[in-house]
């Protein structure tokens, strides 16, 4: 008996011993245990419809240290990622836990495997679990839902986006009308070597043509008749400018009598000599040029050579200009230098019509007259339609919406009849100075944990068109739906409507849009005037921004 209680002692003590050093090894090693990372996967549901989502939920737990690296892009095919949320982590201690959430999806039914997906942690891989999700038909009852007529084809309107292509043609055609109207109206032309000897005095440009003839052809080619010619033509266009004498076409008796006539009025203080030394040249011209003489080649010589003592005696033998003459000429100077101004002011004004002609006829083409004339003259709506929109949330109960502009908080005093079944309404509204364009929306907290009454929020607001002065007005309703599928009533018509700046009634239409739930109600109403697309625009881009809360 004591031997066997020895025994157990022994084996006892033994046991105690291993325990003891695997702990003390343990404590020696801290984290031994949990130094080895894990990896969860989880989805949310194996089963879904044609387009529905799954939410794949990949959890990792390592030390702080670890580097960990999740699947990116489209490696769950079959199934396409919607979405790879943000990653979530939790410290605690030396421990990391990582969560990394994915929208799954798949439009078309059957059975799919998800498959294994690597997460790779400090360089090793590691690997999910695969799955098999199916994807059922949605399935529609066609005795319930009603058939429809394959719709006619309608017309869409022109887009009206900006057109570059347009634009860039209209900006060449404009640069290469900019550069003609430059080139050959303000462009200072370079002048050619005969418009700059058209430009010089005439007695300057007399002795040009002289040495010109001088250094000529004629004589060594034995053309008297040519070289004649040219001579006479210099000297009579110079006395015709300078002296103001008809000399080019006055026969050589006939412009030596009225060089001889002004002489002796004074208005050419030429000798009697260099008269008749000057008709001498004349009448040997036209014996060339007439009776085919042919003179010495030193007579021709010495005949230029007398022009030119002419010419010279005759520049100074004419009186000087007088103070009135002077004048007069400044007088000339200044009207020429006014008529050319007219005349570039002329050009660049039927340049620019032109342009604006041209400009307006291509604007009308691609847009149409109604759309150029209203960007043109400004049309209210258009201007809501195209400038800066607003996106923001109105009341309580929230009715999110997109308007062009910002709509203000107005002040409703509830009628006595409503106070016991409304305990709160907040309103805000816009409405165009000019027109009948408005928007406005209500939020309303019942008295009561009930079902809003659309049928009655619709009776009172034709109610209150009726109090403005709205005659004739139509009601049409139908369901209504949001963009993220919240369900509501949409109430819509047309009637004469009474604006601020008319006495008589216009044409317009309204939309009122009716969304709730226990103990609260949301309304959008808009008023536009009929025949508008610049509202209809913005009516449609509106009902399609709006959003509400169905719950408080």
């Amino acid at each position: 008996m004591k031997n066997s209680v020895l025994f157990i002692i022994k084996k006892f003590a033994s046991h105690l011993l291993r325990t003891l050093a695997i702990c003390l090894f343990m404590a020696a090693s801290p984290g031994f245990s949990q130094s080895t990372p894990t990896v969860k996967s989880t989805v949310d549901t194996t089963s879904i419809k044609i387009g529905e989502q799954i939410k794949f939920k990949v959890t990792v737990e390592t030390d702080t240290l670890s580097r960990v690296v999740f699947p990116d892009g489209q490696t769950f095919s079959p199934l396409e990622t919607v979405e790879a949320l943000k990653t979530d982590s939790v410290k605690k201690n030396d421990r990391l836990t990582l969560q990394k959430t994915y929208a799954l999806t798949q439009f078309d039914s059957g059975t799919y495997t998800l498959p294994s997906q690597m997460i790779e942690i400090n360089g090793k891989h590691f690997f999910t679990d695969s799955l098999l999700i199916n994807v059922a038909n949605v399935a529609v009852d066609t005795t319930a839902q009603k058939m429809y007529d394959i719709k006619p084809i309608i017309n869409i309107e022109k887009s009206r986006s900006i057109p570059w292509g347009l634009i860039f043609w209209i900006l060449g055609i404009l640069l290469v009308l900019g550069a003609l109207l430059y080139w050959f109206v303000f462009r200072k032309k370079p002048l050619s070597e005969e418009e700059k000897v058209a430009l010089l005095p005439p007695f300057d440009r007399a002795i040009l043509g002289l040495k010109q003839l001088e250094k000529s052809k004629y004589l060594i080619q034995d053309d008297y008749k040519s070289y004649y010619s040219e001579l006479t033509d210099i000297v009579r266009s110079y006395l015709e400018e300078e002296v103001q004498v008809s000399a080019l076409e006055s026969t050589t008796d006939q412009l030596i009598d009225k060089l001889e006539m002004m002489k002796d009025a004074g208005k050419l203080k030429l000798e009697h000599e260099t008269i008749q030394q000057f008709k001498k040249v004349l009448q040997t011209s036209d014996l060339v040029k007439f009776a085919k003489s042919k003179p010495e080649t030193s007579v021709a010589e010495a005949d230029r050579k007398s022009v030119e003592q002419i010419v010279i005696k005759t520049k100074e033998a004419i009186p000087e200009p007088t103070e009135e003459e002077l004048m007069q000429q400044e007088e000339y100077q200044e009207e020429l230098q006014k008529k050319n101004y007219r005349k570039r002011i002329v050009l660049t004004s039927l340049a620019a019509v032109l342009l604006l002609l041209f400009t307006g006829a291509a604007a009308v083409g691609y847009y149409g007259f109604d759309y150029v004339k209203d960007t043109v003259l400004g049309h209210p709506t258009k201007k809501l339609l195209e400038g800066n929109w607003v996106q923001s949330d109105y009341g309580y109960p929230p009715v999110s919406v997109q308007t062009p502009e910002v709509l203000l908080r107005q002040t409703i005093k509830l009628p006595p009849e409503s106070q016991a079944s409304i305990k709160e309404m907040q309103a805000f509204a816009y409405r165009s100075k000019t027109g009948l364009f408005t928007v406005a929306t209500t939020s309303i907290l019942l008295s009561q944990p009930e079902e809003p009454d659309y049928a009655k929020s619709s009776e009172q607001i034709l109610q209150n068109f009726e109090n403005q002065g709205a005659r004739n007005i139509t009601t049409k309703q139908e369901e209504f739906t949001t963009l993220t599928g919240v369900k509501g009533v949409k109430l819509y018509g047309s009637g004469k409507f009474a604006v601020p700046e008319s006495e008589e009634l216009v044409e317009g239409n309204y939309v009122v849009l009716f969304f709730g739930g226990k103990g609260f109600q949301q309304n959008l109403i808009l008023s536009w005037l009929a025949d508008d697309p610049y509202a209809d625009k913005i009516v449609d881009r509106i009902l399609n921004s709006v959003e509400v809360k169905t719950t408080l």
